[in-house]
């Protein structure tokens, strides 16, 4: 009787009407809180709630994490990391497994960077600071500031995808905020260029980026790095997304 209640429940859900474009398939590469193809580093103290990876590059170019591997030498551990740590010169089969992930990461970049057409171009000139954004395609053909706090604001189906030609960079101490059950977990920031996230800043959503992600002293994301080459923090707080409470135990109990 419960598992049919649930079943009822979840075609309720997936019969509303969701705005936004397609969601971007992650692949593998979502099961990762922070992807790099050249190197993560850290100033501790971090905080990292998920796995985190590299390849092709080895796992010397991982820093700051004080990695301790375990038996099988296939993961490893830290005290800054909620998850594992993996990397591409680990034991089998994980570098077979990080290339297939890295290859995701490509994939899902070159959907987001590829969808078209726009439902907003050249939104504010790329100054979001001050918008409240709701579900769509957004398309700048040029850098992305957010200089003061920004909203996103749809439902927990709803979607969200930024395409930038170049790089999205957040002022120190600002928000991206969510309200109306919007979730992170379906915001994705395509970045052609770098991600800057200022000291004291919090962001939200999946970053893909085509360079790398600086991410600053005591800044935050609630979302998913997955950058093709360096990842640094200072003290940053990283927590993969949360699907939704109902959802996950859903799943959990039909399985």
């Amino acid at each position: 009787m419960t598992k049919f209640v649930l079943i009822a429940a979840l075609g309720a859900i997936a019969s509303v009407s969701a705005a936004g474009p397609a969601a971007v398939n992650l692949g593998k590469a979502g099961t990762y809180a922070i992807l790099s193809k050249s190197g993560i580093s850290t100033v501790p103290t971090s905080a990292i709630t998920g796995n985190i990876g590299v390849s092709p590059i080895a796992s010397t170019a991982i820093t700051g994490f004080s990695l301790k591997m375990d038996s099988t030498n296939r993961s490893a551990t830290s005290t800054q990391v909620t998850g594992s740590v993996y990397a591409a010169d680990y034991a089998a089969p994980m570098p077979e497994d990080l290339t297939v992930t890295i290859g995701d990461m490509e994939i899902a970049y070159t959907d987001a960077a590829g969808r078209t057409p726009p439902d907003h171009l050249n939104l504010g000139s790329g100054d979001l600071g001050g918008k409240t954004l709701g579900p769509g395609l957004y398309k700048f053909g040029s850098s992305v500031i957010i200089p003061t706090d920004c909203t996103i604001s749809g439902l927990p189906t709803d979607t969200w995808i930024f395409q930038m030609s170049g790089d999205l960079t957040m002022a120190a101490n600002k928000r991206v905020k969510l309200i109306g059950g919007a979730l992170a977990s379906n915001i994705v920031w395509q970045v052609a260029g770098y991600v800057e996230v200022g000291a004291g800043a919090h962001m939200e959503g999946i970053l893909l980026i085509k360079t790398a992600a600086h991410f600053r002293t005591d800044s935050s994301l609630n979302g998913r790095i997955l950058a093709q080459t360096a990842v640094t923090l200072q003290s940053s707080t990283v927590t993969q997304p949360y699907l939704g409470r109902f959802l996950a135990q859903t799943a959990d109990i039909l399985v």
